[in-house]
């Protein structure tokens, strides 16, 4: 019996195996992928990127610190799985539950689906959503040229964006949305309310920021600090002792407390007028700083990929809970600027060192979450951990060094001072505020088993 061939069907099986075996046979697989994907420069620079587009969309001090904690938090839940020491935030903050597992049959590169999940998450943040875009899609390609086998690449791409999903669905909750529509802050007449201060005389920012969904804290009104004193030109009245402390201050600063005010005014919108001119300047917030300060900490301590996430996440939840209880003290005591009461009642020249910011006085913001901030360093990396705080060499400032990072956070607060935007007790009442909030977190916030 004879066998007729079929040519045709021959050369249309080889025109296909010459197709499929380049893509099955020349993938450039990294036997060592999953260790080189796991450097923590990838989330460093995520970071930094997340930074900038930040200070360039002008976000206020409050909403920056959401727009790193969600970010922070979808990165640490990707690396858990990788890291069996570490536990998911399940359960432990306000409405996080059911979060996607990777599935039991599949490969996935985690340090990859951490980049991934940080960066899509924090698209859903920021106005200028492009830059961060182009970023991304660089980052990916550098995780390609790994050598991370094609299916593993997919799949934890995949897991990252579920991720992403979830903790973007979750942030929906917890009120920012609404309070866009929330009633603004009401001027009045009475002297000791704070009024809009000068160049912009802007409305008081977040006035309703303590209605936001707190991540660890009970509630906004927690830590509810001791009051300001009370408003009284009186010649021997507590506030009027008060308020000439930081006009005298002001007037006699020396060169070294102008270069401290200056280092941690982290104003993210300064408006520079010269004449008819008016121009802004953009900087970093002061929880971007601390951020800052957060990945000096992790690459002097040479802190793994793991660590580094738990790093940006500890601090992040602690800036966001901190200026959640800050905010929430601003608007009940509504206190005054000294600004405003100088220039009003004894000298129309007189000008703080730092512009004074759209809010409410007491406590100081930086105080509060500088403290806090160092709470969670120092419960990661030590008491005496020094450091060389380079984060505000980019806007033009030099270096500072620290002992430690209450060391930092104290010369926060009184950096306040200083610039003459702050009456003592907010600074030190801040601080204690600050402190509280940081240590409630780090005792019921559990990230290791």
């Amino acid at each position: 019996m004879r066998w007729k061939i079929n040519w045709s069907y021959i050369l249309v099986l080889l025109a296909w195996s010459i197709i499929l075996l380049p893509s099955c046979q020349n993938e450039e697989v990294n036997p060592n992928y999953q260790q080189d994907a796991s450097d923590p420069a990838f989330l460093h620079r995520s970071m930094k990127k997340l930074t900038d587009v930040i200070v360039h969309d002008i976000f206020s001090p409050p909403v920056a610190s959401r727009n790193y904690v969600y970010p922070s938090i979808a990165a640490y839940e990707a690396l858990i799985h990788q890291y069996p020491d570490y536990q998911s935030l399940e359960g432990q903050l306000h409405q996080l539950d059911q979060l996607p597992k990777p599935e039991a049959d599949k490969e996935y590169c985690y340090s990859l689906a951490a980049v991934h999940a940080f960066l899509t998450t924090s698209k859903k943040f920021v106005f200028s959503e492009q830059k961060l875009n182009s970023f991304h899609e660089e980052i990916l390609q550098e995780f390609q040229a790994i050598g991370i086998p094609k299916k593993v690449f997919d799949n934890s791409k995949a897991y990252g964006e579920a991720l992403s999903n979830a903790i973007v669905a979750w942030s929906s909750k917890d009120l920012y949305a609404e309070t866009r529509s929330y009633p603004k802050y009401s001027v009045s007449d009475d002297p000791g309310r704070w009024a809009p201060t000068p160049p912009d005389y802007m409305d008081g920012i977040e006035p309703h920021w303590n209605k936001i969904r707190t991540l660890v804290l009970d509630s906004a009104a927690q830590f509810v600090p001791q009051p300001p004193s009370e408003f009284s030109l009186d010649e021997n009245s507590q506030f009027l002792g008060e308020l000439m402390e930081v006009y005298n201050v002001v007037k006699a600063a020396d060169e070294e407390q102008v270069e401290i005010a200056k280092f941690w005014d982290c104003n993210p919108f300064v408006s520079n007028v010269h004449g008819h001119i008016m121009f802004a300047t953009k900087k970093i917030s002061p929880g971007g700083h601390w951020i800052g300060i957060t990945q000096i900490a992790t690459q002097k301590a040479n802190s793994n990929m793991m660590e580094t996430a738990a790093a940006y996440t500890l601090v992040s939840i602690s800036l966001f809970d901190a200026f959640i209880s800050c905010w929430d003290e601003k608007y009940r005591s509504s206190l005054v600027r000294p600004e405003t009461v100088i220039n009003q009642h004894f000298d129309q020249e007189w000008m703080p060192l730092l512009q004074t910011p759209p809010f409410p006085e007491h406590t100081s913001g930086h105080s509060v979450i500088s403290s806090a901030s160092a709470v969670a360093l120092t419960h990661l990396y030590g008491d005496n951990f020094s450091f060389v705080d380079s984060t505000e060499v980019e806007y033009g400032l030099p270096v500072r060094s620290f002992d430690s990072f209450f060391d930092a956070s104290e010369e926060a607060a009184i950096s306040r001072l200083y610039g003459g935007i702050h009456y003592r007790p907010a600074i030190e009442f801040g601080v204690s505020q600050g402190k509280k909030v940081g240590n409630f977190i780090v005792d019921n916030l559990k990230m290791k088993k």
